[in-house]
């Protein structure tokens, strides 16, 4: 069977067309937004000092701001020291060791959400190679 010859054809082509892409826009546009917890959080990334790369992140959290920050370096078994500041004070510090076939780790903190902007500085470590990884969010 034919095509309907109708007269119409160009008309209806050019209606199913932008039909088509209206209904594919919302899809895109969440294929295209950051993962994020929360539409409230806040989430930066970037790279260490050396091959290493660092992502950090805030958002309120139950009436406080749940921060957390992961170290990338694709290799397993690195042992780094960290230490996590908010409004330049430290809220927690420690050793973690990279794992899994990603060779990364995360730490995931709860902290006081004070009044106006809440700053968060991660600064990592690597034990054996010296590398440093300094990420910054604030919210």
């Amino acid at each position: 069977m034919g095509p309907i010859q109708d007269g119409h054809g160009e008309a209806m082509k050019t209606i199913a067309l932008t039909t088509a892409a209206l209904l594919a826009a919302p899809a895109l546009a969440l294929a295209a937004a950051p993962a994020h917890a929360g539409d409230d959080d806040r989430e930066r990334t970037g790279s260490c000092s050396g091959s290493t790369n660092w992502k950090i992140k805030a958002g309120p959290d139950d009436g406080r701001m749940e921060v957390e920050a992961e170290i990338d370096s694709n290799r397993s078994g690195q042992t780094w020291r960290w230490v996590l500041r908010h409004e330049g004070r430290v809220a927690d510090r420690g050793t973690s060791v990279t794992r899994g076939p990603s060779g990364s780790f995360d730490v995931e903190r709860r902290t006081a959400n004070t009044a106006g902007t809440d700053t968060y500085k991660f600064r990592a470590v690597n034990r054996a190679s010296g590398e440093v990884c300094v990420a910054r969010v604030s919210r």
